[in-house]
């Protein structure tokens, strides 16, 4: 009967770890999803925008880039132009390791820049 009783024991330890790791891979497929849908920008949207476009027409083309990624996108880049405010993206395109930033400033878009993250 112990023996039974370990097995048993046993057997639902197992289950609930099991249930456990299931649902830690959910969360973690949902954020990598959140992310894409959050950062990734197809080149063809970076290549058909222009600097002086209207910051709404460019944003209205973009994904809201709200994402926990976006801190270490902003790093190894080149410099923000003074006065500008600045949105960073992965493009959708290559290894997944090229940055996409629009800076913005006086409702334009005043600089586009692609670089590789490092």
């Amino acid at each position: 009967m112990a023996r039974r009783n370990g097995c048993l024991i046993g057997c639902a330890v197992a289950g609930v770890l099991g249930i456990g790791l299931l649902v830690a891979l959910l969360f973690g497929v949902g954020k990598v999803i959140d992310v894409a849908d959050k950062t990734l920008v197809d080149h063809k949207v970076y290549e058909a925008v222009s600097v002086g476009d209207s910051e709404a027409e460019v944003r209205a083309k973009l994904p809201t880039g709200e994402s926990f990624v976006t801190s270490a996108l902003k790093d190894g880049g080149p410099a923000v132009p003074a006065g500008s405010q600045c949105s960073w993206y992965l493009s959708d395109s290559g290894s997944g390791d090229t940055v996409l930033r629009f800076c913005y400033k006086d409702g334009k878009l005043a600089e586009k820049a692609d670089y590789r993250m490092k």
